[in-house]
């Protein structure tokens, strides 16, 4: 097989066919990892660096928020979510702006065909690398959203209280996605991935029924929107989401991101029974190994998940959340290496 871009390596994965090497990216990368690699430079510099396959932007990173307290990093997003800045990528959720229903009644949403800024990180992008390297747009998953907008607790509440005003908010939400996912594809996105968790460490967050009712829909209707218009989809949820598993497949995304091993989840069982419907990303644990394994834990890890997951395509290597701050630098550099090695069709292992 001819050697192929990384855009093509990722985009024949996602077809769960196999590239001619198992591709690598990474969804998020935390800035203060990033100068590490590349002193002062940016995630752009640092993909074409290290040569990796895929690059990805976050809406909400892409966002310009409102200083509230520049002291105690305080802000506010483009839905009125007050939030703490910190080091990584995603601000941290303090204050909700639907405290009430009667909120929602003078509630004006955002609207992404009157924020252009939302796409000048993307555009660099396009700019840069478009049909070289895979052009990931992020956003959030609605079921994270109106988790946002009302706070846990009350959208907790909701969904056994309240459950009308939690469809109704997924309803703005989705009208938001929908124009936000045909803005990304017309300047040149790739894939669109949707990122939100669905479980945590133990099982899924709320009841496989209400997740059910209320979360998976949405999803469904963004992947077909973006399956509508020829582009691939990704979700991303953390967590044991063995006993949901069925339900995310059945909205008919391409991938899944990122099998977490934190959570139990061992990438050959995955792809044993699922492997011939969606195309896995991720596995090579993000913590205690890339954070303070030793260079050969990395490789073993990176050649197990590629033995385990990479026969037949359909497998994106890559860490199993995120490129975190700390990371060690030599670590990740060995994981990326170790893809090269161990990843090339056909496959050795």
């Amino acid at each position: 097989m001819k050697k192929q871009t990384g855009r093509e390596r990722i985009l024949t994965a996602l077809q769960r066919q196999e590239p001619d090497t198992v591709p690598h990216m990474e969804l998020w990368l935390s800035p203060v990892f990033v100068d590490k690699i590349v002193p002062g430079g940016s995630e752009e510099d640092f993909v074409e660096y290290l040569d990796i396959d895929g690059i990805a932007i976050y809406e909400l990173s892409a966002q310009k928020f409102e200083t509230l307290d520049e002291s105690k990093g305080i802000i506010r997003d483009k839905w009125g979510v007050i939030r703490r800045a910190t080091a990584e990528t995603t601000p941290h959720p303090l204050e909700a702006p639907i405290k009430s229903e009667n909120d929602l009644a003078t509630y004006v949403p955002a609207d992404p065909d009157d924020q252009p800024y939302l796409y000048e990180h993307l555009e660099n992008m396009v700019e840069r690398f478009k049909g070289q390297r895979a052009i990931v747009a992020i956003m959030q998953e609605p079921f994270g959203t109106v988790n946002d907008l009302r706070g846990a607790a009350n959208h907790f509440m909701d969904i056994v209280k309240n459950p009308e005003l939690i469809l109704r908010l997924n309803d703005i939400v989705v009208k938001h996605h929908l124009k936000l996912i045909k803005n990304c594809i017309d300047i040149g996105a790739d894939i669109i991935a949707i990122a939100g968790d669905f479980a945590i460490t133990d099982g899924p967050i709320v009841s496989p029924k209400h997740l059910e009712k209320f979360a998976i829909p949405p999803l469904a209707e963004l992947v077909r929107f973006t399956h509508s218009l020829g582009v691939p989809l990704i979700k991303h949820t953390d967590g044991n989401i063995m006993p949901i598993m069925e339900l995310i497949l059945g909205t008919g995304m391409d991938a899944l991101h990122p099998i977490d091993p934190i959570a139990g989840l061992d990438i050959g069982v995955v792809k044993e029974k699922y492997g011939d419907r969606i195309c896995l990303i991720g596995n090579i644990d993000c913590g205690p190994l890339l954070m303070w394994g030793r260079k050969e834990e990395v490789r073993q890890a990176v050649k197990e998940t590629i033995r385990k997951a990479g026969r037949g395509g359909g497998l994106i290597a890559a860490s199993s959340h995120s490129i975190q701050s700390k990371v060690k630098p030599e670590n990740y550099i060995e994981m990326v290496k170790a893809i090269r090695e161990y990843g090339r069709y056909p496959l050795s292992l």
